[in-house]
C-alpha cells in the first residue's frame, strides 16, 4: 500500500526511492492483472470454440451470453486496473510534490541566510574597519586648514571617493611625516587591497543570491499552483502551505479514495465507459502538470549550481589572502565556506530530478519496466 513520506525525515535520493516504489507497486498490479487477464482470455477463447462447434440456437445463445459476460469482466477488468495505476502514479506524484516543497523551502531559507547586504558592506567597504577609520580621523584631526576639505556624508561613506579622499589628504598633508605616511598606508594595505579588488565580486554575489531568491519564490509560487491543479479532480481546495503546516495529507488521501469509490462504481455499471474515461483522465492529467514542473526545477538547480560556482571562483581570485590573511574579515572565510557548501548542496539535497528513460515512461504512461 502506498504511504506518504514523513517530510521530516526526507533523504536527498528520496524522489529516486518514491519512482523506484512506484516500479514495483505498479509492476504488482500488472502481474496480478495479466493472471487475471489470461485466465479470462483463455474462457474467452472456449467460448470461441464452443460457439464453433454446437449447433442448436439454444446452445450458440448460450455461449454467446457467455462471449459477450466474459468481453465485459475483461473491460471491467481492464478499467479496474488502469484505475489502479492511477492511483499509484498520483499519489506517487503528491509525494514528489511534498519532496520538491520541503526542497524549495529549504532552498529559500538557504538564500537568505547565505549573505545580507549588512554582512556584505561590512566586508566590502573599508569604512567598515576600525583600523581605516582610524587612518581618516587621524587625517582629518592633522589636515591643513587651507587645503583640508570636507566630504558629504554620502560621499564619505562612498568606497572609492573615500579611499581617494583618504590617500589625497594623506600625501598632501605637510603635518605627517613620511615615516608616519607609511605607517599609515601599511596599517591599511590589506584592507584597502582587498576591500578594492573583492568590492565588486561581493556585490555582485549578494545582487545575484538575491535574484536566486527570487527565481525560487517563483518556483514556490509555481508548486503551490501545481498542488491546487493537482488536487482539483479529487474536490481537495486547500493550499498547499496549508495542508502542509496542518499536516492534512490524511485528507487528501480520503479524497482521492473517495474519488476511486465513485470511479470503481461507474466501471462496475457496464455502461458509462465515457464517463469512466474522462474520470481517468481527470486524474491523469496532472501528472503531465507535475512532469513540466520537474523540468522547471530542474532548470532552476542546474542554474543556482552555476552561479554558486561562479561565486566560488569568485571568492578566490583574491591574490593577496595569505599575505593579508590577519586583516581580512573571517565573515569572508564564512561566505566562502558557505559556497563551497551550497555547491555541495546543489549537487545532493537539491540536485536536479533523473525522470527520464522508463522512470518517465511510468510516470506519464503508467508503463514500467516489467511490462
Amino acid at each position: 500500500m502506498t504511504q506518504f513520506v514523513n517530510a521530516k525525515t526526507l533523504r536527498d535520493d528520496d524522489v529516486k526511492i518514491v519512482l523506484e516504489e512506484m516500479g514495483l507497486e505498479m509492476s504488482l498490479i500488472s502481474k496480478t492483472f495479466i493472471i487475471k487477464l489470461q485466465q479470462y482470455e483463455e474462457r474467452l477463447f472456449t467460448t470461441h470454440q464452443m460457439l464453433r462447434s454446437v449447433n442448436s440456437v439454444d446452445e450458440k445463445l448460450h455461449w454467446l451470453l457467455q462471449k459477450e459476460d466474459l468481453e465485459k469482466e475483461i473491460d471491467i477488468l481492464e478499467a479496474r486496473y488502469l484505475s489502479d495505476i492511477s492511483k499509484i502514479r498520483y499519489l506517487k506524484g503528491l509525494q514528489i510534490i511534498k519532496i520538491l516543497y520541503e526542497k524549495t523551502l529549504s532552498l529559500d531559507h538557504h538564500f537568505s541566510t547565505v549573505s545580507t547586504l549588512n554582512e556584505i558592506n561590512k566586508i566590502s567597504n573599508p569604512n567598515q574597519y576600525e583600523e581605516f577609520r582610524e587612518v581618516k580621523e587621524l587625517l582629518q584631526t592633522k589636515k591643513e586648514k587651507k587645503a583640508g576639505f570636507d566630504l558629504s556624508t554620502i560621499l564619505g561613506n562612498n568606497i572609492y571617493t573615500s579611499v581617494v579622499h583618504s590617500f589625497v589628504s594623506l600625501f598632501t598633508n605637510e603635518n605627517t611625516s613620511k615615516v608616519e605616511k607609511q605607517g599609515q598606508i601599511k596599517d591599511v594595505e590589506c584592507i584597502l587591497d582587498f576591500t578594492l579588488r573583492m568590492h565588486q565580486d561581493l556585490n555582485t554575489i549578494y545582487f545575484e543570491t538575491v535574484f536566486l531568491q527570487k527565481s525560487n519564490e517563483t518556483i514556490m509560487e509555481e508548486l503551490e499552483k501545481l498542488f491546487n491543479d493537482y488536487t482539483q479532480p479529487i474536490h481537495y481546495k486547500t493550499a498547499l502551505k496549508k495542508c502542509r503546516e496542518n499536516d492534512d495529507w490524511g485528507a487528501v488521501r480520503n479524497n482521492l479514495n473517495e474519488y476511486l469509490d465513485n470511479l470503481n462504481t461507474t466501471i462496475a455499471s457496464g455502461n458509462k465507459a465515457s464517463k469512466v474515461r474522462s474520470m481517468q483522465i481527470d486524474l491523469q492529467f496532472p501528472i503531465d502538470r507535475l512532469l513540466q514542473f520537474i523540468t522547471q526545477y530542474n532548470a532552476f538547480i542546474d542554474q543556482g549550481e552555476k552561479f554558486y560556482e561562479k561565486f566560488g571562483i569568485m571568492l578566490n581570485s583574491y591574490e593577496n589572502e595569505q599575505q593579508c590573511a590577519n586583516e581580512i574579515p573571517t565573515e569572508y572565510q564564512t561566505l566562502k565556506n558557505n559556497i563551497s557548501l551550497s555547491i555541495e548542496k546543489f549537487n545532493t539535497a537539491y540536485k536536479p530530478i533523473e525522470i527520464n528513460g522508463s522512470k518517465l515512461k511510468q510516470l506519464l504512461y503508467g508503463i514500467n519496466e516489467y511490462e
